[in-house]
């Protein structure tokens, strides 16, 4: 018998994203099952933040940066202060330091838990979502008690944080931090030895170290070929370089190392969080001697963190003004996303959502 003659087939997948507007798109073309190109078409939710930013000053700036990555918002605005402070040589005081890195670490645990519950409810496993939903609640609660938003946090300010941590606020994170190493055991039982998901996930996607760093990949993305690259150890900021804390890595460069690498994420930022805990200042300042108008000297500076999903950098050019002359975002969703046609070609479309998954992109990072 000869062989089964097919035609190609165009297919577009999106434009999707888990909220009620389409954002992200990916062309397709198929020969029978196997995809044989993938183009990602960005430019669905574009909204000028860095042309904006000309017209605003720095503190204005700030509400911009929680909508770049609206699960991972206290790292957005981080990095934009950080860069300001940088520039103007500000001091922030340890107590705003170390609210900074608390909310910093229980937003990285969040947004690795919506990246956990919504990847497995993509492959076909609806309780771990349920269960991941319940413990990101826990920490909205903490956010929204101390700076009374959900999502969109706006909680940092160049020289410090908007306000300080309310009564009892430090407790409850106390309590957090053990219950949810608790759940993380949970967790392994429940997903990361099932037969079925291994079999899903486990050699798909697959890329090595070069490949890695040729596309300029960052976060899990890169540490699941064994590169130990994380900004909070190798460029230590804010009060890292005060903790211990290890930098998970994977071996195989597949969607499983990947996995595996943001549920230890977690434990360590957990273990980051009772440190931080335990050094946490009685007194202090939550806000620096910081102008009434921030206006940077004349110059230009790149600062970068870790975000949960890689590498998050801002680039700020200064003519001393209270507004940047430009200001540039170093998005780690979308450098990240760069490697998916490769990726995809000779996959089938079963594994078309193990490998968008794994590779976790916030499409707010994207359109920028």
């Amino acid at each position: 018998m000869g062989a089964i003659r097919t035609e190609e087939l165009l297919l577009n997948v999106g434009p999707q994203h888990p909220s009620t507007h389409g954002v992200f798109r990916i062309i397709v073309k198929l020969d029978g099952e196997v995809i044989t190109e993938a183009i990602p078409v960005m430019g669905y939710l574009h909204r000028g933040t860095e042309k904006l930013a000309e017209n605003l000053n720095f503190t204005q700036i700030i509400p911009y940066t929680d909508r770049m990555d609206y699960v991972s918002a206290m790292t957005n605005n981080y990095v934009l202060c950080n860069a300001v402070e940088k520039m103007m040589g500000l001091e922030v005081p340890e107590r705003a330091e170390f609210l900074r890195l608390i909310v910093m670490e229980l937003q990285r645990v969040a947004s690795h838990l919506v990246w956990w519950g919504t990847y497995l409810l993509d492959i076909g496993a609806m309780s771990p979502f349920l269960y991941a939903f319940k413990e990101r609640e826990t920490i909205v609660q903490l956010f929204n008690e101390l700076c009374g938003a959900r999502l969109t946090y706006n909680y940092m300010r160049v020289g410090g944080v908007k306000w300080d941590a309310p009564p009892g606020w430090l407790d409850k994170v106390r309590e957090f931090v053990p219950y949810m190493e608790k759940k993380l055991v949970e967790y392994d039982r429940l997903v990361s030895g099932n037969e079925i998901f291994l079999a899903r996930i486990k050699g798909v996607g697959r890329y090595d170290a070069e490949t890695a760093i040729s596309y300029g990949l960052s976060g899990a993305n890169l540490r699941c070929t064994g590169i130990r690259w994380d900004l909070r150890r190798s460029e230590p900021y804010s009060l890292y370089d005060r903790f211990e804390f290890d930098i998970p890595v994977g071996t195989n460069g597949d969607c499983y190392d990947r996995y595996l690498i943001r549920l230890e994420e977690i434990r360590q930022s957990l273990r980051i969080l009772k440190q931080a805990l335990e050094q946490f200042p009685e007194g202090g300042e939550t806000m620096g001697k910081v102008p009434r108008v921030i206006r940077p000297p004349a110059g230009e500076i790149y600062s970068s963190i870790e975000s949960p999903r890689g590498e998050i950098g801002c680039h700020i050019v200064s003519k001393g003004k209270a507004e940047p002359y430009r200001l540039k975002f170093r998005r780690p969703s979308f450098v990240n996303l760069q490697i998916l046609p490769k990726l995809l070609v000779g996959e089938t479309m079963t594994n078309l959502i193990t490998i968008l998954g794994g590779i976790d992109i916030v499409v707010g990072e994207v359109d920028c």
